[in-house]
């Protein structure tokens, strides 16, 4: 069991109705930003390396073409199907098999040296990946790539530890899914363009040989060098959060503040700057302070602390069922864009639900379509989210996402039914529009609802690597699974029995969890709660 060292200020007598409050709460009011930027930039790895390839996945299976026999034919649709399922279940069982051991880790090494490294090979796990010429070599890379982001947990327990404070949680907690949504929308935008970029850009790659030999490699140098750059900062400028490591030399750090001063007088040759000992102890100073908290009071009971509560295991079954249908619909949508249409193409008569195909779009297409529809979601976790969590509560915030999945899934396979390429696309649009809502929404309340759910702050860490094994086993299975009910279902004509049986029903399952959650106050409220009934 991983141990997190998150001790509490003694409390107060003040209750909660007589604290002042204060200024309304902003983006440029959360505390430490720096902290978070940097983490941010950090959290881009998952969502580069997991979703570039889902534009061209189709594309990619039939390139490396394993065959369902050695006459030289392509893979069916409904194989490519079952291997894009495993393809990218594969990047989240390796999340899962590794996510308490990075929980393990950080609690013993520390929060940074979890974050630098696994950030370094995923950087290679990138490359790798983009230069794979088989199945099991591709197969390989996803599964390293899954490793190397299997820190998320860690990531939202430096979170908590630099944000404690419930008026900063709504954004400081949406900071992480919105560069997870932002990161989505940026690897499936360059999936889309950058794919075969002899084909796509043939004004600017036309004719490059190595391209033409590793034709899905451009995308994947591109996380690469983005990736670099967020370790580059990690290095020389995240600050570690466990408390028993604050304090100590970081070599790390040291550099980053003698490159940022060099860039300072460079820019500003008038000003005197701040020796190696002053920016230390200032830089250190302001940030431990704050980090490190008060001794708890004499005498003071903290409250009896458990996971095994009703209310966490509901908590995490609405965490785990989010990813478990989101995960699948992420890796199902792009190859039911990509399958090529027809009207039927098993011995099956289309007739009522029993009707197949796809919508037969090429890579660029794919990525605009999914690219372009989450940009909106970026706006409602900035602007919209905040405000709704603020007036209605995390928990009606996800009870409502859920209600909207099923619907999308349910309207899905009836896009093929539509006449004309204009009818088309706005189904698409409309299906798009009900998941990023539904998405945007439900992601960051569950990890606050998750957060809140933990009965001290000493649990946190444990909690939040619980819940991401959890989710990682999730999003492992869901796509696996449904990639396998998805070729089932072309097999026997009806390419909706994915969508109205598999996912609709894992939906439905959560909007019924859903409603056995509960909302309540952080861990770290809860127990300056349980002090101030004991001075009573």
């Amino acid at each position: 069991m991983a141990r997190h060292s998150l001790d509490l200020p003694s409390s107060t007598k003040a209750t909660d109705s007589q604290a002042p409050k204060g200024p309304p709460v902003t983006w440029s009011s959360l505390p430490h930003k720096s902290q978070l930027l940097i983490l941010a930039a950090c959290r881009l790895s998952e969502p580069l390396s997991n979703t570039c390839l889902l534009p061209y996945l189709y594309y990619l299976i039939r390139s490396l073409d394993t065959g369902d026999g050695k006459d030289g034919h392509k893979s069916s649709n409904s194989s490519i199907s079952r291997r894009a399922g495993l393809l990218v279940a594969a990047f989240a069982l390796a999340q899962f098999a590794t996510s308490m051991i990075w929980a393990r880790l950080a609690d013993r090494y520390g929060r940074k040296v979890v974050i630098v490294y696994p950030l370094l090979a995923s950087i290679i796990a990138n490359l790798g990946f983009g230069f794979g010429t088989t199945i099991p070599r591709v197969m390989f890379w996803r599964l390293i790539a899954g490793v190397a982001n299997g820190n998320i947990g860690v990531m939202r327990t430096m979170t908590a530890e630099i944000v404690k404070e419930r008026k900063y949680q709504s954004r400081a907690f949406l900071l992480l899914p919105l560069v997870f949504n932002s990161g989505n929308i940026a690897g499936l935008a360059l999936g889309g363009l950058l794919a075969t970029p002899t084909k796509s850009l043939p004004w600017l790659f036309g004719g490059v040989k190595w391209m033409e030999k590793y034709p899905f490699a451009l995308p994947t140098m591109v996380n690469a060098m983005v990736l670099s750059f967020a370790l580059i900062l990690a290095i020389g400028g995240l600050k570690e959060t466990l408390p028993s490591k604050i304090g100590q030399r970081d070599l790390g750090l040291e550099l980053g503040r003698r490159f940022t001063r060099l860039i300072l007088r460079l820019r500003a040759h008038g000003y005197q700057a701040l020796n190696d000992d002053e920016e230390s102890k200032t830089e250190l100073g302001s940030f431990s302070s704050s980090r490190q908290p008060a001794p708890a009071a004499p005498g003071v009971i903290s409250p009896p602390v458990t996971l095994k509560t009703k209310a966490i295991a509901v908590t995490l079954a609405g965490f785990t069922l989010l990813p478990f249908h989101n995960a699948a619909f992420m890796q199902l949508f792009p190859i039911f864009m990509s399958t090529p249409f027809n009207k039927n193409n098993t011995n099956h008569e289309a007739h009522g639900l029993f009707f197949t195909g796809g919508l037969g779009y090429d890579s660029s297409t794919v990525g605009l379509y999914l690219s372009a529809f989450g940009c909106s979601g970026i706006f409602l976790q900035m602007f919209i989210y905040p405000t709704l969590q603020a007036k209605f509560g995390t928990l009606k915030i996800f009870q409502f996402a859920f209600v909207i999945f099923p619907l999308s899934y349910i309207l899905t396979p009836y896009v093929l039914l539509l006449e004309g390429a204009t009818a088309r696309g706005t189904a698409i649009a409309l299906v798009l529009f009900l998941q990023v809502i539904a998405r945007t929404l439900a992601i960051p309340s569950s990890v606050i609802l998750l957060t809140n759910a933990a009965p001290s702050p000493k649990l946190l860490g444990t909690l939040h690597g619980i819940g991401n094994m959890l989710s990682s086993l999730a999003r492992a299975v869901g796509p696996a699974l449904g990639g396998w009910i998805s070729a089932k279902g072309m097999e026997i004509g009806m390419v909706g029995c994915v969508w109205w049986t598999y996912l609709t029903g894992i939906a439905v399952l959560g909007v019924m969890v859903s409603w056995k959650m509960e909302e309540g106050k952080s861990p770290h409220e809860r127990v300056q709660s349980f002090r101030r009934k004991e001075d009573d």
